[in-house]
């Protein structure tokens, strides 16, 4: 059975020290090891960012795709393959500028697999830009007089899309980091988890201390029923978005490879896809 360890490889991460991609990192590594899987069992699709080089620093199958494409790929790689345990993962701008089109369909298709944002609140990579999580008034080199847009709020996004698993987190809590990525590997759906991941190097603003002192944790809500679509919405308005852990969960709607009618158990990556040639022969008659 797999360890920690075996997730690890000896690729050294370059991003800033203290930035909370490590702890996203950490808790990926530990989760997958705490459900069970085997590095040969895992696959992280991720985009472009700071974030995207995620899927080279674990020790799994790993594709690095491009901007705001990491959902398309990992969903391909999902139908492909559906024995494997599936991760997209990417920032805030690579999810919900060039992405969101690509988010909001997935999350309303519900495959099976789990999409991680690391949420910084800016455009990292490219040295301190407004993203869409950057909030009203938001000062940086392309929003010099502050920002004019209110920003996007994505566990509301994904409540509204349809979304059967919604959860979010903050780096610093790595044990209620890790156990919301295990819950969202083991259900059955699209796992939609939003990580408040700051950038220590060009985000000022939205730091550890000012999360600390901003996130609610849903431990201290009492009666909070995560099967309540209405009082999680309700309670996210009320918060203003900053609510950490599993939000929302659907069990009962069924995964989109379930109802694929003759879509296989089996992957396809082990299914015997030679033709006769009275297959083929009969295939091509159907479209003469």
């Amino acid at each position: 059975m797999a360890t920690l360890k075996d997730f690890r490889n000896n690729v050294k991460p370059n991003w800033c020290p203290g930035c909370g991609d490590f702890s996203v990192q950490a808790s990926i590594q530990r989760a997958a090891a705490n459900v069970g899987l085997e590095p040969e069992n895992l696959a992280i699709v991720s985009g472009i960012g700071c974030s995207g080089r995620i899927s080279g620093y674990i020790n799994c199958y790993g594709f690095h795709g491009v901007h705001g494409r990491s959902l398309p790929i990992a969903q391909g790689l999902k139908m492909a393959n559906r024995e494997l345990t599936v991760i997209a993962s990417g920032g805030d701008g690579d999810g919900f500028a060039i992405g969101m089109g690509h988010t909001v369909h997935a999350i309303r298709r519900n495959i099976d697999m789990t999409y991680i944002v690391m949420d910084n609140q800016i455009y990292g990579l490219t040295k301190g830009q407004t993203s869409p999580r950057s909030a009203e008034g938001f000062k940086t080199k392309s929003t010099p007089q502050g920002s004019i847009e209110s920003a996007l709020s994505p566990i509301e996004m994904a409540l509204a899309s349809g979304a059967t698993f919604v959860a979010q987190s903050f780096s610093s809590n790595l044990k209620q980091l890790t156990a919301v990525i295990e819950a969202g590997l083991q259900h059955k759906g699209f796992s939609f988890i939003n990580v408040f991941s700051p950038c220590v190097t060009f985000n000022k603003i939205n730091t550890y201390d000012w999360f600390k002192e901003n996130v609610v944790d849903l431990e201290e809500i009492p009666d909070y029923d995560p099967t309540n679509r209405v009082m999680a919405m309700t309670k996210l308005m009320e918060t203003n978005g900053m609510l950490t852990g599993i939000i929302y969960q659907d069990k009962t709607k069924k995964s989109y490879e379930d109802l694929v009618y003759g879509f296989k158990e089996e992957g396809l990556a082990k299914q015997n896809i030679q033709l006769t040639e009275a297959e083929f022969e009969k295939l091509v008659a159907e479209f003469k």
